[in-house]
Order: structure tokens, then C-alpha cells, then sequence
């Protein structure tokens, strides 16, 4: 039995284990894995460094680093997400429905754990411990399967948990690392029914769509983020120009980064170089249409390829517009459902965009940068869903559990 399948059956009986603990033992853990984190410090930044470095050898793009990389603020901040989490309500065991039927069945429907989950992700270390803590406090087991890029860090933060988890009641095998980052390791995970009951892709678009193609085991599908944001005519100046620098440059290689910004004309005749102007001063490169490459010569043309595309640097693509219906009919052919927004005054456009637009969040008036499962107060997330079955959105908590009906009766039988 190779590791990937003796990991997965511990991983199978800690959680039924874990399904039995209660919201203080859960609670407890992850105090203890905060605590760990920030105890070892110095350890996991040293191994984090040896991924960062093989990164830079092999020419791996900004972005890619720097999601990569972790720092002692970044440490603390995912040590502040597992106490978050620790705080929050547990969802195992809620109550959703109850009812009493004519022959008397008293029928609840209560949540439960999803069971174990298998994570397949990349070159973000941090998916480790936001996995680890919402599957955790969910009362499901993880085995989890990041980049081999990451290898370095994600063996040494899961270590560190593990170390955590031996001070509690919860079994250690609840979080697991494959540590076999092989392509064949991988396709063998998409079609382990007998021990995964889900699989969660988080990454680029080709894992995520070769997860969804290729696994037999059911998936909750995370999306790449395309994101959008439309300057109405009505829009603020200072305010659009503040959130447009903020959606693209506050931390460009993530995926709720905007990555189009589409300005209606009116508001472009006496604001469009100022918005230029802001986001050069970030370093921002530029695309976009004719219209806009009369505004500017340092507007380069844009390709088809550039609407569609997730550049995930500091680079976006510019497109004037006529209307909040020409900006909505872009974001239906380029958007990938992730998050939109709209920075207008104007209440029927403000509406029009909102009811209109088929993403996962929307915003009026927003940066698109809070599409993410601590700024919603879920503590952490586990991935952003872009699909509409079962979980939309940041997937915290609730959206790693499933239901079951409990049904009581008094000796009833079915004539």
C-alpha cells in the first residue's frame, strides 16, 4: 500500500473520530495550533526560504513568489485565522428543520461533517493551515496534496500542527500531507471513493478544470478569478481612482484582483488620465481598446487574449465604454463568476448591475479585494466557489458540511 492510500484510510478512521469531539476539544486544538505556529516561527520561515529560493532559480513569475512566501506578518495573520476560526459558532450539530408528521415521526434535519477531504492545491502555503482549521472545526479529516513547489513549507506546517495535535484528544492523522507531489499520485487521489467523500481543487484554471474532468470522487469546484470593475458616469472620482488602485495593486497576484476595469465614456472625458495616472504610479502596465489608446499612447493593444485573461501582476486591461448594459454584456462573454463591481451613484444602474451580473459576490462601491473568508468573518476559507451547487462564494464552515435526517418514531410501520 503506497502513502497516498495509507494516509487516506487513517485519515478515513480519524474522522469518525473526530465527528465524535466536541466544540471545545475542536476549540482547543486550534488555540494550540496558533500557538505552535508562532512557537516555530523561525523554523517554518527557514523552510518556507528554501521554496522561495528554488522558486527564483527557476524563473517562477512575481506572482507566483509571492504567494508563495511566507513572512512573520503573514504568519501571524494565519496564526489570527485558526483562533478566529476557534471563535466561531460550530456548525456540526445545528438544527437546520424539524417536524412532526400525521403518523406521528418526529423528523430534524441536522448538519454534519462531509467526512474526509481531499485538497489539492498550489504553491500557496497558507491553503495549509486555512484548510486544516475550517476542516477541523467541521468536524471532517483532511489529506492534503499542495505543489511540489511548496513541498518544503507544507511538510514543515503540518508538521508543526501535528505537533500541536498530539497535546489534544484529536487524532493526529485528522491533517495530512501527501508528500508524493507526482502527477500519478495526484490523478490516483481524483478516483479514491472508498476513502475521500470530497475532493477541492484551489489553484490555476488547468487544476481545477483536470480536477473536475478527471475525478470520480465528488468535487467542490473553487474558480479562477477574472475579475471586473465599471466606473459608471456617476461615479466618484477620488472614490473609483482609490478603489481601482486598490483592487489592482493591494495584492495583484491573488485571485479576487481585478484585472479589467471598464470605465464609461462620459466619466473617462474627465477622469480617465487621473486613473492612469494613479495606477502608474503603482507600476501598473496597461492594455487596452482603441478608445482608450486615444486617450493615451501608452496604452497598449489589447488581444482577445487580454479580456479573458487572469494576469495575477500589475498589469490590466482598459476598455471605454457607453453604458452599464455594454459593461454588463463584457463581464457576461469575459467573467469567470468570481467578483464584479460597480462604482456608481446612480441608483437604477446601481440596481441594474447588481441583479444582473452572475458572480459569486458583487459589490456597489467596493473593492472586489474582500472576496475572501476572513473578511467575511469566516475565519479563513477553504477556496472561493464559483459554481452554484451545494457552496457559493467564500466556503467556510457550513460549506463543509453535509446533512442527515433523524427520524423517531414509536413503533411506526409503512401499511
Amino acid at each position: 500500500m503506497n502513502e497516498l492510500r495509507i494516509k487516506a484510510q487513517n485519515a478515513k478512521e480519524s474522522a469518525r473520530v473526530l465527528a465524535t469531539k466536541t466544540t471545545q476539544e475542536k476549540n482547543e486544538a486550534l488555540t494550540l495550533m496558533a500557538i505552535q505556529l508562532m512557537k516555530e516561527e523561525s523554523y517554518l520561515l527557514t523552510e518556507n526560504a528554501k521554496d522561495v529560493q528554488i522558486a527564483r532559480k527557476n524563473g517562477t513569475n512575481a506572482g507566483i513568489i509571492d504567494r508563495l512566501t511566507l513572512t512573520s506578518e503573514r504568519l501571524q495573520d494565519i496564526a489570527e485565522g485558526l483562533k478566529q476560526v476557534a471563535s466561531l459558532t460550530d456548525p456540526v450539530g445545528e438544527s437546520l428543520s424539524k417536524t412532526t408528521r400525521p403518523n406521528g415521526l418526529h423528523i430534524e434535519k441536522v448538519r454534519v461533517p462531509l467526512g474526509v477531504i481531499g485538497m489539492i492545491y498550489e504553491a500557496r502555503p497558507n491553503v495549509t493551515i486555512d484548510a486544516s482549521s475550517l476542516c477541523l472545526k467541521a468536524g471532517n479529516a483532511v489529506l492534503l496534496r499542495g505543489s511540489s513547489s511548496a513541498i518544503h513549507s507544507n511538510t514543515a506546517l503540518v508538521a508543526v500542527v501535528q505537533r500541536a495535535l498530539e497535546k489534544t484528544s484529536i487524532p493526529v492523522e485528522a491533517i495530512q500531507l501527501i508528500e508524493d507531489t507526482s502527477r500519478e499520485t495526484a490523478t490516483e487521489m481524483f478516483t479514491l471513493n472508498e476513502y475521500l467523500d470530497v475532493l477541492i481543487p484551489r489553484g490555476g484554471a488547468s487544476l481545477i478544470q483536470s480536477v473536475v474532468k478527471n475525478a470520480s470522487v465528488p468535487v467542490l469546484e473553487t474558480g479562477v478569478g477574472n475579475c471586473h470593475l465599471f466606473i459608471d458616469r456617476s461615479a466618484k472620482p477620488e472614490m473609483a481612482i482609490s478603489i481601482a488602485v486598490n483592487a489592482k495593486t493591494q495584492r495583484p497576484s491573488v485571485c479576487n484582483t481585478i484585472e479589467t476595469i471598464l470605465v464609461d465614456h462620459q466619466w473617462a472625458d474627465a477622469h480617465f488620465q487621473d486613473l492612469l495616472h494613479s495606477l502608474d504610479e503603482k507600476g501598473v502596465a496597461f492594455v487596452g481598446d482603441e478608445k482608450t489608446q486615444s486617450y493615451d499612447q501608452r496604452i497598449k493593444a489589447a488581444d482577445e487574449a487580454d479580456w479573458a485573461t487572469e494576469f495575477l501582476e500589475l498589469k490590466v486591461a482598459l476598455k471605454i465604454v457607453d453604458s452599464v448594459d455594454e459593461a454588463i454584456s463584457h463581464i457576461h462573454v469575459y467573467g469567470t463568476k468570481h467578483s464584479e463591481s460597480i462604482i456608481s451613484e446612480d441608483a437604477k444602474n446601481i440596481q441594474t448591475f447588481l441583479n444582473q451580473i452572475d458572480a459569486a459576490a458583487v459589490y456597489h462601491n467596493a473593492s472586489t479585494r474582500f472576496t475572501d473568508g476572513f473578511e467575511f468573518g469566516f475565519g479563513a476559507e477553504i477556496g472561493i466557489s464559483t459554481q452554484k451547487l451545494h457552496a457559493r462564494g467564500p466556503m467556510g464552515l457550513e460549506a463543509l458540511t453535509s446533512t442527515k435526517y433523524i427520524v423517531q418514531g414509536t413503533g411506526q410501520v409503512k401499511g
